[in-house]
C-alpha cells in the first residue's frame, strides 16, 4: 500500500517519504507547498531515499521550492534524479511585462502589414483560380454548372427588385435637385446629359456596387465561413474535392457575369426615375428625353459602365471568397471577417473607380 507524501524537518536535513505523485499531493499540498519553501531557507541537505515514487508535477513543486538549483547536499536514488533533471533542463520562463500603450508607430504598421497580407492572399487565390480554369478547360465535365448558375440566380435574379428600386430613386433625387439648379440658369435641356452621363458612366456601376458588395458579397462570406465552421470544407477536402473549384470559381464567376447586367438594370431604373421627375419638375416630354440620350451620352459611356460592372464583380466576389476562407471556427471570426469583407470591398470598388475615371477622361465625353 503507498504512503502518503510527508515531510521530516531532521537536525541539518530534509526528510522527504511516501508517493509523490500528483494525485497524492492534491489533499496536503498548500500546506507541504508551504513547508518545503520555509525548510529550502534553512535546510543544505535533502534526503529523497525514503520516496516510493516521484512525478514530474511533484518534480516541478521541489524543483521550485529548491530556487530552481541543487541543494548542497543531496541523497537521491538514480530513477528519481532522472525526474529531476528533465524537470531541471526546462527552459526558464520570462514573463515579459505588459505594454501600458501602444507605440506610435506600431497601429500603422500593424495595419500596412495586414493590409500587405490581404493583398497577398487575394493574389494566391487569383492564381489558384487561374489553376482551375485551365484544369476545367482540359476537363469541361467537372465544371460546376450547377453552382455557377445558382449563384447568378443569388446575386442577379434576387437582387433585381432592390437594385430597381434604389436606382429609381436615386434618379428621381438627382433629376430632382439638378433640375432646380438648371432653371435657374434656363438650361433644362441640358437635364438629359447630366443625367445620363453621371448615372450610365458612374453612378449606376457604383451605386450597384456597394449594393451587391453588402448584400451578396458579404452572403458569400458568411456561407463559406459557415461551411468552415461545419468543416465542410474540410470533408470536401478529404473526399478529393477542390474547395476553390467547387466553392469559389463558381461564386467568383457567377458574380463577375451578372453585375454588368445589374449595371444595365439599375441604370435603366435610374434614368427612368430621372424622365419623370424632368416631366414633373421641369416639364420636360418623355419623348423629347428618349430622343436626346442617345446624342448626349455617347455609346463610349455604356461601355465603360458595363467593363467597371465586370471588374466591380469579380474583384467582390474574389475579396468575399478571401476572407471566407480566412476564417477560423469560430463566431467571433466569422462576423469580424465578414464586417472587413464588405469594408474591403467597398473600398476597392472606390479606389478602381478612380483609376478608370483617370484612364477613361477623354472617351466618351462630347466635345462642344
Amino acid at each position: 500500500m503507498s504512503l502518503p507524501p510527508s515531510l521530516q524537518i531532521e537536525p541539518g536535513s530534509v526528510v522527504l517519504a511516501g508517493t509523490w505523485t500528483l494525485a497524492a499531493l492534491q489533499a496536503s499540498l498548500p500546506g507541504l507547498s508551504r513547508d518545503m519553501t520555509n525548510a529550502a531557507k534553512t535546510a543544505t541537505a535533502w534526503d529523497l531515499s525514503r520516496i516510493e515514487r516521484l512525478d514530474s508535477a511533484a518534480a516541478i513543486l521541489l524543483w521550485r521550492s529548491w530556487g530552481e538549483a541543487w541543494p548542497a547536499q543531496l541523497i537521491l536514488p538514480e530513477p528519481l534524479r532522472e525526474v529531476l533533471n528533465r524537470v531541471a533542463i526546462l527552459p526558464v520562463e520570462v514573463l515579459t511585462p505588459a505594454k501600458s500603450g501602444h507605440d506610435l508607430w506600431e497601429i500603422p504598421g500593424r495595419l500596412v502589414l495586414a493590409m500587405f497580407s490581404g493583398l497577398l492572399g487575394v493574389v494566391a487565390l487569383f492564381g489558384q483560380l487561374l489553376l482551375d480554369i485551365t484544369y476545367l478547360l482540359r476537363h469541361p465535365g467537372d465544371t460546376p454548372w450547377r453552382e455557377f448558375t445558382a449563384n447568378i440566380y443569388k446575386a442577379g435574379a434576387l437582387a433585381l427588385p432592390v437594385t430597381a428600386l434604389v436606382g429609381f430613386l436615386i434618379g428621381v433625387t438627382i433629376s430632382y435637385l439638378s433640375s432646380l439648379q438648371l432653371r435657374t440658369f434656363g438650361a433644362d435641356m441640358f437635364i438629359v446629359n447630366i443625367l445620363g452621363v453621371s448615372i450610365i458612366r458612374e453612378l449606376g456601376p457604383v451605386l450597384v456596387a456597394v449594393l451587391v458588395a453588402g448584400r451578396s458579397g458579404s452572403a458569400m462570406t458568411a456561407q463559406i465561413g459557415v461551411m468552415r465552421v461545419t468543416e465542410e470544407l474540410d470533408a470536401l477536402s478529404t473526399m478529393g474535392v477542390s474547395r476553390t473549384v467547387r466553392v469559389v470559381l463558381p461564386k467568383v464567376a457567377g458574380l463577375t457575369v451578372v453585375m454588368p447586367l445589374l449595371v444595365l438594370w439599375a441604370s435603366a431604373a435610374a434614368l427612368l426615375g430621372g424622365m419623370l421627375a424632368a416631366l414633373v419638375q421641369l416639364e420636360l416630354p418623355l419623348a423629347y428625353f428618349l430622343d436626346s440620350l442617345p446624342r448626349a451620352v455617347p455609346l463610349a459611356n455604356l461601355l465603360i459602365g458595363l467593363g467597371k460592372g465586370l471588374v466591380f464583380g469579380f474583384i467582390i466576389a474574389l475579396v468575399a471568397c478571401h476572407f471566407g476562407l480566412r476564417i477560423r471556427p469560430n463566431t467571433d471570426s466569422l462576423a469580424a471577417n465578414t464586417t472587413t469583407s464588405v469594408v474591403a470591398s467597398i473600398t476597392l470598388v472606390i479606389l478602381i473607380d478612380a483609376v478608370f475615371a483617370i484612364l477613361t477622361r477623354r472617351i466618351g465625353v462630347p466635345v462642344l
